[in-house]
């Protein structure tokens, strides 16, 4: 949120980055707001966190809606996309992303369209590899995979997934060991994205609603293990849904951490709809502290829209008309 002025402004992303549309395979709030691939990427250690052009909410990025609705505006936002599920190869080489790109960019591209998110490997239940015991091999080589796909979509930041507590394992009794392995890997893979000049991210998901057995669940956790790590490639994604529902205290958290955020993503509380719907979370005061906080990285809007998806979008056109910018949203 970089405040009034001409800055605000929503910006057309230069050509050569606009991303090709795939139609049928976009899982979003708006069909301009996200990317054609959708669902969740094969990575088994990261999600892809790529570049919105977006410094306010004026651009956010959605996924759980639906992907055909003829009435979205292009101009809601400048859409920042988020996918979460590359193309699948017989045989994938390193080559093959360049290569996927390339031949993507063969075919029609939506105009404004630029990706932000991909996720892991969710068809087996990963949610990321960065604290299993036993699977370093695996992350490093899924850190290679994403590293690639990011480079070809020219994405500056990566979600480095923890993991979930194995199964039939007691939290607290691997706690340790867990921690262990995801400091170890955090380590390599800073080393790795400094090499190639991104950005990993840590985002706390909450483990009473959305997945009781992720290891990553608290702001504070994540924060102790940035601390720990010591590399400034690392960052915290702050994600105001998971956040509210482990330990409310948004205000205090929101200026404890801030520091360390390189992602916000919002969502209301409980039912993950828009902002403006019923819910706990107050976002015009919310969006108001992020900005009187110095905030100005990007906002990414990971919600389900409670109805269309145009309505939908009714908060995003409001914040504009506040903001003394009423045809930034439109």
């Amino acid at each position: 949120l970089s405040g009034a002025g001409p800055s605000l402004a929503p910006q057309r992303p230069p050509p050569d980055r606009r991303f090709p549309a795939r139609p049928g395979q976009v899982r979003s709030a708006a069909p301009r707001l996200l990317p054609p691939s959708g669902g969740s990427w094969t990575l088994p250690c990261a999600r892809v966190l790529g570049r919105s052009w977006l410094r306010s909410v004026s651009r956010p990025t959605c996924r759980g809606c639906s992907p055909s609705s003829p009435g979205s505006p292009r101009g809601s936002g400048r859409p920042a996309a988020r996918a979460s599920r590359p193309p699948r190869w017989p045989g994938r080489t390193r080559s093959r992303p360049t290569h996927w790109r390339a031949r993507r960019g063969k075919r029609e591209r939506e105009p404004g369209l630029r990706p932000v998110l991909s996720a892991g490997d969710r068809e087996k239940g990963e949610m990321g590899l960065g604290a299993v015991p036993g699977r370093q091999a695996a992350f490093r080589e899924g850190l290679e995979q994403a590293v690639l796909y990011a480079k070809a979509l020219g994405c500056p930041r990566i979600h480095l997934m923890a993991g979930r507590v194995p199964q039939g394992a007691d939290r607290a009794a691997v706690r340790s060991e867990m921690e262990t392995v995801f400091l170890e890997n955090l380590k390599h893979a800073a080393g790795v994205l400094a090499q190639e000049g991104l950005v990993g991210l840590l985002e706390p998901i909450n483990t009473r609603i959305t997945d009781p057995q992720y290891f990553l669940d608290t702001p504070q956790q994540a924060a102790a293990i940035l601390q720990k790590v010591g590399r400034p490639n690392l960052q915290l994604q702050m994600d105001l849904f998971h956040w509210q529902i482990m330990d409310g205290n948004l205000t205090g958290n929101i200026r404890e951490f801030l520091p360390l955020v390189g992602h916000v993503q919002v969502a209301q509380v409980p039912g993950r709809g828009e902002p403006d719907s019923p819910g706990e979370l107050n976002f015009p005061y919310l969006f108001q502290l992020l900005e009187e906080e110095g905030y100005e990285g990007f906002v990414g809007c990971e919600y389900r829209p409670q109805g269309d998806t145009a309505e939908g979008l009714s908060w995003l056109r409001a914040y504009w008309d506040r903001r003394g910018h009423p045809q930034a949203g439109r």
